[in-house]
């Protein structure tokens, strides 16, 4: 399954690029370099212009695991933000790349650690 499209906010694609810089020295390097090439297949639009219904960062997205067929409701946060226990999830965690940029609808093969894959299905976004 190709890639689907994704969109970002120009003020989350500079967030971003900020986040890459500084994680891609650190124990978060590969999920940095994962992000930056996220950022790389991106189309960036105003704020004012990001499609209804796409993940950005804040968003709160209800997701389906199409492997398991578990759904959860997690909000996307910065790294720092990150409190799993309130289903804020970092977008350097394997969901959280996952997620950023996809809209309504999208699914996404993506890789998890330890070499397995998982399909996502976005269900929807608040």
């Amino acid at each position: 399954m190709s890639l689907p499209p994704i969109h970002l906010r120009a003020s989350d694609q500079r967030t971003l690029e900020h986040l890459v810089q500084s994680a891609s020295e650190g124990p978060d390097a590969d999920s940095a370099a994962r992000l930056d090439e996220e950022l790389a297949r991106a189309t960036v639009v105003p704020d004012h212009a990001l499609p209804a219904g796409t993940v950005a960062l804040h968003s709160r997205v209800r997701v389906r695991d199409e492997t398991t067929q578990r759904v959860r409701d997690v909000t996307l946060v910065l790294p720092h933000q990150a409190a799993p226990a309130q289903s804020h999830i970092s977008i350097l965690s394997p969901l959280g790349l996952a997620l950023i940029g996809l809209a309504t609808r999208d699914r996404i093969d993506w890789p998890l650690p330890g070499g397995k894959h998982t399909r996502l299905r976005v269900l929807h976004v608040d």
